[in-house]
Formats: structure tokens, sequence, C-alpha cells
């Protein structure tokens, strides 16, 4: 015999309907239970996928980087709250938590763990707000998919723009962060330091990036404009042959996570992040100009358009 549904308490409105249990009477009086009824457009709101999560946000670009290419980095969320104190969002906290109400009292949510609700600006918000309700030196555990409720664009002083700090390791997962750090968070803490990709954000241009995988440097660039505006502007440089960075440089392809591009190059070996400080800047303005041309391209730069786009890869 199923349980009675009768005096149960709905626990969030949608639109107009309250939502209650999959299998409970839909409020709004069609006789349907409520999945097949209002619930089923809840369900697909729940899983829809976001193309920018972050658009809106201050440092959308550099966001993006943090929440899939950089591997140790952290940032200052200013909340809306005046009374709130800042959060200290990372690219990674220890054991993959979603977010973590420090033993010194403050909160830290990490940005490369999502809930699969298919926004995470919604993922992260959930933690960061889950956290806050725990006590002081306990994490946020990922309980799976958040239901409906506000995103970082919600919570955010979007006015407050972010300063990014790169790190060498992951230590910062102590810093006032746990009381006794213990075996698995010590273990864990040794192996992401034994794997870190050493990384270094630009100072001349925005959310670049200058990493070192094995014996190779590359550059990674989160670009804010549209993709279909960027390929078109690669695809002038390109004919032009003003795609690179400088000698020894190569443009090799570009990463689409979170509705942006993010352009790499192959560097010269031995090339450091100060090294390449001037030509990055010196692309941006030939960048620049290129989107500014909206003359048709040329059949070369659409020849080269076509390869350039075989060279997406999308990351999520």
């Amino acid at each position: 015999m199923g349980k009675s549904s009768k005096g149960r308490k709905a626990s969030v409105v949608e639109g107009d309907v309250a939502v209650v249990g999959p299998r409970e009477p839909c409020p709004c009086g069609s006789g349907r239970r409520y999945k097949a009824c209002h619930g089923r457009a809840a369900a697909r709101a729940e899983t829809a996928l976001i193309t920018r999560p972050f658009e809106g946000l201050p440092g959308e670009c550099d966001l993006v980087a943090l929440s899939v290419l950089v591997p140790a980095a952290t940032t200052t969320f200013t909340l809306k709250d005046a009374e709130a104190d800042p959060v200290l969002a990372a690219t990674l906290l220890p054991m993959a938590w979603p977010a973590l109400h420090r033993a010194d009292g403050k909160l830290m949510v990490g940005l490369q763990v999502t809930g699969g609700s298919g926004d995470p600006s919604r993922d992260i918000a959930a933690a960061l707000l889950d956290a806050r309700d725990l006590s002081a030196g306990t994490p946020a555990l990922n309980v799976g998919r958040p239901g409906p409720g506000p995103r970082l664009q919600d919570l955010l002083d979007t006015t407050v723009q972010l300063e990014i700090e790169v790190h060498a390791g992951f230590d910062y997962w102590l810093d006032g962060a746990i009381t006794d750090a213990g075996e698995d968070v010590t273990a864990a803490l040794g192996r992401a330091n034994e794997e870190v990709v050493p990384t270094a954000r630009l100072a001349s241009v925005e959310a670049a990036y200058w990493c070192r995988i094995g014996t190779k440097e590359h550059l990674r660039w989160v670009l804010p404009e549209t993709e279909d505006a960027l390929l078109d502007a690669f695809a002038r440089l390109a004919a032009d042959d003003q795609l690179g960075l400088g000698p020894g440089t190569k443009y090799i392809g570009c990463f689409r996570s979170h509705g942006l591009l993010a352009a790499v190059w192959d560097l010269a070996p031995g090339d450091e992040a100060d090294d390449i400080e001037e030509s990055a800047s010196a692309f941006r303005e030939r960048l620049d100009i290129a989107l500014a041309d909206d003359s048709p391209l040329s059949q070369e730069a659409r020849r080269l358009r076509t390869g350039i786009i075989s060279r997406q890869v999308t990351l999520r």
C-alpha cells in the first residue's frame, strides 16, 4: 500500500505550481501524478545544458580556464550579501569535495566539481550554500544533482572583478582549511602535488595561461568572443601567416568549453611565461583588427577556416 501524501508539504515552488514527489498528485489539479504533469518540465529544466554557465560574471574567461584547464589556482568570490564573508574559490579541493566550511570559519568552493545539473553555475552555488550551513571543519559532500535554486549570478557581487592566483601546488588546501589533515588528505595532497602541471597566468592579456606538459611548453588562452567570429578572425590571420605567437611557435587548435573557445599554441622550446608576454599582447592587437574586418573571407581563408574547425575539441 502506497504512502499517503496527505498533509505533505511541498518543498519548492516551480512557477505557480508547487514541487512535490514524483508519484504524488500534481498540485495543478489535473489528477495526474506530478512526474507525468508539471514534473516533466521541472525535470527537463534540471538537466538542461546551459551553454555559457558563467556568462554575466566578472572574469568569465578565467572561470572557464579554472574550471577545465588550470590545475591549481584560487580566486575570491564577493557575495551580494554585504554581511557575508568572501568565499575562496579553488580549482580543486581535497578529495574532490564540492565545497568546505573551513575550520577557521571561512568557506571554500571547488570549480572543477559539478553536480551534473547541466549548469555548473548552479552546481557551484548549491555546494556553496550547502557548506555555509555546515559546522566549521566539515566538507560538503557530492549528493547528486541539485534541484532548482540560485546560480552564482544570483549570489555574487558582479561589480567586483576577480583576481586570480595560480599556485605551484595544492598546499592552499591546508591554509586554515582543517584542524587535522588526516592521512587521506595528506596522501591526496602528496599525489596531487606530484602530478600538477606547471602553470602561470600572463599579465599582458586576459585569461591566457602558460603551461609546461612534459618537455613541451604551451599557451592556452580562453577568449570572450563568439565562436563564429573567432574562427573567421583566425582564418584571416592564418591566411596572412599571422596566427602564430612568434618564431618557434605554432597554433595547434582550440578547446571548446562552457560556450567559449580556448586557443592553444605550441611554444618555442624553453619559453617561459615572461618570454611570450609581448608576443601575446601583439597577437591580441592583430586579433582585434581581424575581428573588426567584416569583409567576405578569401578563398584561402575559407579553406584554412575548415582546417581550424577540424582541430577543435569539446571539454565538459
